[in-house]
């Protein structure tokens, strides 16, 4: 039975997604050449032209991975399309046999290549998500009636979040100690966002440019040090899953390898992360009901850092955010959600 975001969530396993981005031109094979990848985790993001940048839409893409046997996750953005665009393209994704939708604010065209391109942000994230809302209990923004409402389109299903990427372990444990104290992570999954990087290049680019990379020195210090920088990623990005899966509230983590999709197999390997699954029902893993077997982690897993870190202030500190975004599994009822730093 193929892997599904709804069926992960309902078996209360360790959830594993990932992410790919359309490509630069009309090419349905570009897309398809890359479906292997993903065989092992449980749903894949397609990125709404990300970075501002023109690519083949989100949901003609996850219709093409649909139709190849995986679960797609369907990012919509504000900055595009207005209210009117924004409601078209979830009942198109619904109608297309979308499950999953992921919104979000989206980054801002300046960082893109057509930076003279007019921004829309009609509504922003938490207000679409609203609108997502009140579209699967069958009422447009405007209150008219939906004849066959995204909602009718399965059964059940449940609530997600997927953060920013996850470099500084220690910030996003306390941070997750504030999600437990008002208790969202039993109201949602809590997804932790983690990315496989080439060089310390990207890192640095990162840390500079992208809100909510919060990342240590010492990652980019190791990265350029590294004989081999891509098998330094790899090492790094592992070490993190093994402290993010110790978290209490953590639900899985969202695999986001930026051009580099090749490497997804062999993360949710050495990570620990593959499962031979089976959706059929069990509890969670190692309750005694659990009807999967792990697979235990190839590489020795080092720690992550120093146990202790500074706090960043100024323009750095208001950069240690993670983006506003909601998943939501369409189902007969959906709670609107936002995730902002501590």
């Amino acid at each position: 039975m193929p892997r599904t975001l709804r069926g992960a969530i309902e078996s209360g396993r360790f959830i594993v997604t990932g992410e790919t981005g359309p490509p630069m031109s009309a090419s349905a094979q570009a897309v398809v050449k890359k479906v292997g990848y993903f065989s092992d985790v449980d749903a894949v993001n397609t990125t709404d032209n990300q970075s501002g940048v023109v690519r083949m839409s989100s949901i003609a893409t996850a219709r093409l991975l649909l139709d190849h046997g995986l679960d797609p996750i369907v990012q919509m953005t504000c900055r595009d399309r207005n209210r009117i665009g924004l409601q078209s393209d979830i009942l198109g994704a619904a109608g297309l046999g979308v499950a999953n939708l992921l919104l979000l604010t989206g980054d801002h065209m300046v960082m893109g290549n057509q930076p003279d391109a007019r921004p829309v942000f009609d509504i922003d994230s938490v207000q679409l998500i609203h609108v997502a809302h009140e579209m699967r209990e069958g009422r447009f923004m405007n209150g008219d009636a939906i004849k066959t409402p995204p909602a009718k389109k399965v059964e059940a299903g449940a609530d997600f979040i997927q953060t920013q990427g996850v470099f500084d372990v220690d910030r996003f444990a306390r941070w997750m100690v504030g999600v437990r104290d008002l208790g969202l992570h039993e109201r949602v999954k809590i997804i932790a966002g983690v990315l496989p990087t080439k060089s310390a290049k990207a890192l640095n680019y990162m840390k500079e440019n992208v809100a909510g990379m919060v990342i240590p020195d010492e990652f980019i210090a190791r990265m350029k040090s590294a004989e081999e920088p891509a098998e330094e990623g790899v090492a790094i990005v592992c070490e993190i899953i093994a402290r993010v899966r110790e978290i209490e509230g953590v639900s899985g983590v969202h695999l986001m390898p930026v051009l580099w999709e090749k490497i997804i197999p062999r993360v949710v390997d050495e990570a620990g992360l593959k499962v031979d699954v089976d959706e059929s029902g069990g509890g969670a893993p190692g309750d005694g009901s659990d009807p999967r077997r792990w697979i235990g982690p190839r590489r020795a897993r080092r720690r992550v850092g120093p146990r202790r870190t500074r706090r960043r202030t100024g323009a750095a500190g208001r950069r240690d955010r993670w983006r506003e975004s909601i998943g939501c599994v369409s189902s007969a009822r959906l709670g609107s959600s936002s995730s902002t730093a501590p």
